[in-house]
């Protein structure tokens, strides 16, 4: 049962949460043409539901209270929020602008205060809340368990509950190469990152991007770093080795890397040189190559 409904005085119920809205297009990937500058949600219940007529009252009441919607919308709408030992559990209209049903899957979801600043952050598995139709809002209750609070103490009126999107990959310049490169080259390491498979969520992979020998016998060596967390992460030191085309390893060693960040969900590029001491074959096949971590 909603939470709503366990209050002990329904005349005093208030709606204490604002709204937020996405695109359909970032959710999605659906967009619609409409004439329509606003449109409003028609009240859906779950199809197990069955509730008291004067439950549906109080639902239809909060329902005509809402703010339409924009085409190709997708908005949570926050009625109430209770704080209790097992978490935080929050009430929401989950409301469709778009002529057509929808159905979510896992989606991640934020609880933000008054000042927008994180309280909680949980993951959903929203196909529970079936297919919501054209045109509606679906009440729900999501429960942010208390191993999701990023805070205990927050204001209890003006709180958010959102969808959190998360970001395109994207290319990450240390300030070196930003002052350095070309304008060419960069809008290259930028085509170059979107183009690829993005990593896999929490997943940090190395991508070789050129591997040259110089005439000092040196070998260097540029790999993209690839941060698939929703953390920055500092790298201190970085052990590596490179193989060639005949799957011989052509160089191995460590680097120290001076409060080297790689941002959330971004990827690095970043020249390696190996000393010809560190070099073990004279006349390395560069036509294939690979460069990893050792373990």
């Amino acid at each position: 049962m909603l939470s709503i409904f366990r209050r002990k005085n329904q005349d005093r119920m208030k709606k204490t949460g604002l709204e937020s809205s996405v695109s359909s297009e970032d959710l999605f990937q659906v967009s619609e043409e409409s004439a329509e500058e606003e449109i409003f949600t028609d009240l859906s219940l779950h199809p197990s539901w069955n509730i008291q007529s004067e439950q549906m009252y109080v639902l239809r009441f909060l329902n005509n209270e809402l703010p339409p919607l924009k085409p190709n919308q997708i908005s949570l709408s926050g009625i109430e929020i209770r704080p209790d030992q097992a978490g935080v559990e929050v009430t929401a209209f989950v409301r469709n602008s778009l002529t057509k049903s929808i159905k979510f899957q896992e989606v991640n979801l934020l609880l933000l205060d008054s000042n927008k600043e994180v309280i909680a952050k949980h993951t959903f598995d929203l196909s529970e809340l079936g297919d919501l139709p054209a045109k509606s809002s679906r009440p729900w209750s999501f429960l942010f368990p208390a191993s999701a609070l990023l805070k205990s103490e927050f204001e209890k009126e003006g709180w958010t509950i959102a969808f959190e999107l998360k970001k395109k990959h994207q290319l990450d310049l240390h300030e070196t190469w930003e002052q350095s490169i070309a304008l060419e080259e960069k809008e290259k390491l930028e085509k170059l990152v979107q183009s690829i498979q993005p990593p896999k969520q929490g997943e940090v992979n190395f991508m070789g991007i050129q591997a040259k020998s110089a005439d000092s016998g040196e070998l260097h060596v540029t790999v993209l770093i690839r941060n698939g967390h929703d953390k920055n992460m500092n790298i201190q030191q970085l052990p590596l080795q490179v193989e060639d085309a005949s799957g011989e390893v052509i160089a191995k060693g460590g680097f120290k890397l001076d409060n080297f960040e790689i941002k959330a969900n971004t990827s690095k590029p970043w020249t390696f040189i190996f000393p010809s001491s560190l070099v073990t074959k004279e006349k390395p096949d560069l036509s294939k190559w690979k460069v990893y971590p050792i373990q």
